[in-house]
């Protein structure tokens, strides 16, 4: 069977492939996105959900189903032995302010996760093909032609005119690539990550750590959401403990716990998800090859150290999905699909040594057995300020001011009946926005350019007031053109400049 009518063929359906489903999907780009496992992630790994990923679920419309599936980092209790010692916040905290609707990480198993992008992927019409895995794939000037596998051994050819590995870290579409992936050993000692039943007395209102136990550190916190606990064990040498690495029994896991807890009574009642890790820190060599593209572990992998792993290949994934659209759509020229690597490749570079760093902090920690995480965890000041998508006209624009290839940040106006009407509500979804702050009616209220959606906030003609001052105090004075993925294009005082960077950009 051969299908030629795919446009994008995506291989791996977590949390990765699920947003780049979701952003071809409403943008009427015909794709596939298939998954060698059965439906569905059975583990917490990827846990928290950091404030820019929250604003990027806001625009895709998951966001009210992912914070009720989870809930804010608890305080941790540190404990010696069955004594509790002090309790203290692993993370700041924040109020939500107009620029800031999301100011704190969001804790969700990753399992829940994957569900609440596929519920969405469906309810926007798409689906994904499970048990179905890619076997190999050529590519040639005018796109990919992949073979697939089915559990019965089944084989499918499919041609597409691009194909994006979202496989993991141990990407079939990477090695078949032959695309380097350098990196380091973070740490030579193995950890163990179980979701697990406990019964014995133990509150679910912490992150419960014994830092100073004999055998090595222990950790244990409920998930959100579920009945179930997360544990973590760090062992002192890859040997340690074999029987707990080997196969995780409730049986030895209880014993591990009692030993290094000095709590007898919890016990283990069952075990749904297990999986022993040593941290590294790797990056691909190219995210791009010809019509084949790298997202998510397939492109880097990270210490779970800081939550920015899921975080960092949710957002590859955001920043791809509208270039591939504007190419296969809009009439973009393909140098537009070049921008993905130049762009993501640096972001992921900065957050791999942000990874490892914070990391060895917490190796290094023996107070309470994790550093404390600062607000460069969020990944809101990540930028793309030297990218070739971002465009700065103005002159001595402050260093600590909004600047084109920054987040574009959020502010409750008013619309013409007196309602809230917040930017991020202008941002959702597939377009364009330009903002008219110039007070001037720079942008006549006639204009109208396909793919864009003006807002004029105060001057002659509004379409949105800002009598607090929000919009004013995030952005100053100009036009700012906002791309789809949320980040500032063109920052100018001349109509001139938007109009020149959608032609020669977008097409």
């Amino acid at each position: 069977m051969t299908n030629t009518d795919v446009e994008v063929l995506i291989a791996g359906a977590g949390p990765t492939g699920l947003v780049l489903a979701i952003e071809l999907q409403r943008r009427g780009i015909r794709h596939r996105l298939v998954e060698r496992a059965e439906r569905g992630f059975p583990g917490s790994r990827g846990m928290g959900i950091q404030p820019r990923t929250q604003e990027v679920f806001d625009d895709l419309g998951v966001i009210g189903a992912i914070t009720a599936a989870g809930g804010p980092c608890p305080p941790v209790q540190t404990w010696e032995g069955p004594e509790r010692i002090r309790t203290w916040d692993l993370v700041e905290r924040a109020e939500p302010s107009p620029a800031v609707p999301y100011p704190e990480i969001l804790m969700v198993p990753q399992w829940r996760t994957v569900e609440e992008l596929y519920a969405r992927l469906e309810e926007l019409g798409g689906t994904a093909d499970f048990s179905t895995g890619l076997a190999d794939f050529t590519q040639d000037a005018d796109g990919v032609t992949a073979t697939l596998l089915g559990a019965d051994g089944s084989a499918e050819t499919v041609r597409a005119a691009y194909l994006v590995g979202t496989d993991g870290g141990r990407s079939t579409v990477r090695r078949a690539l032959g695309t380097a992936f350098a990196g380091e050993q973070v740490d030579e000692t193995a950890a163990l990550i179980v979701d697990l039943t406990l019964e014995g007395e133990l509150d679910r209102d912490h992150w419960h750590m014994w830092p100073a136990a004999e055998d090595g550190f222990i950790a244990l916190r409920g998930l959100e959401g579920t009945e179930a606990f997360q544990l973590l064990i760090r062992f002192k040498d890859p040997a340690f403990d074999p029987d707990v690495a080997r196969d995780a029994t409730p049986e030895a896991l209880t014993r591990t716990i009692a030993r290094r807890t000095g709590l007898p009574d919890l016990r283990v009642t069952e075990v749904s998800w297990a999986s022993v890790y040593r941290p590294r820190a790797a990056m691909a060599e190219r995210f791009r090859t010809g019509r084949v593209f790298l997202a998510g572990d397939a492109a880097h992998i990270h210490s779970p150290a800081g939550g920015q792993g899921l975080n960092t290949s949710v957002q590859d994934a955001y920043n791809l999905g509208w270039k591939l659209a504007a190419v296969l759509r809009g009439g973009a020229p393909d140098a537009l699909l070049d921008t993905y690597d130049e762009e993501r490749a640096r972001v992921a570079a900065d957050v791999l040594g942000l990874s490892t760093r914070q990391h060895h902090k917490d190796r290094s920690t023996t107070a309470d057995g994790l550093s404390r995480r600062g607000s460069e965890m969020h990944q809101l000041d990540l930028n793309y300020r030297e990218s070739a998508l971002s465009r700065e006209h103005r002159d001595a624009v402050p260093d600590d001011a909004l600047h084109a290839g920054d987040r574009a940040p959020d502010a409750p106006c008013r619309n013409g009946s007196g309602e809230v009407f917040r930017l991020f509500d202008a941002f959702r979804g597939p377009h364009f926005t330009l903002l008219d702050l110039s007070g001037t009616g720079a942008i006549p209220a006639a204009a109208e350019v396909p793919g864009v959606r003006i807002y004029r906030i105060g001057g002659p003609a509004p379409d949105l007031f800002d009598r607090e001052g929000h919009a004013k105090s995030a952005y100053g004075s100009g036009l700012f053109l906002i791309r789809p993925d949320g980040y500032v294009a063109v920052a100018t005082d001349e109509p001139a400049d938007v109009e020149r960077y959608l032609a020669e950009v977008v097409g």
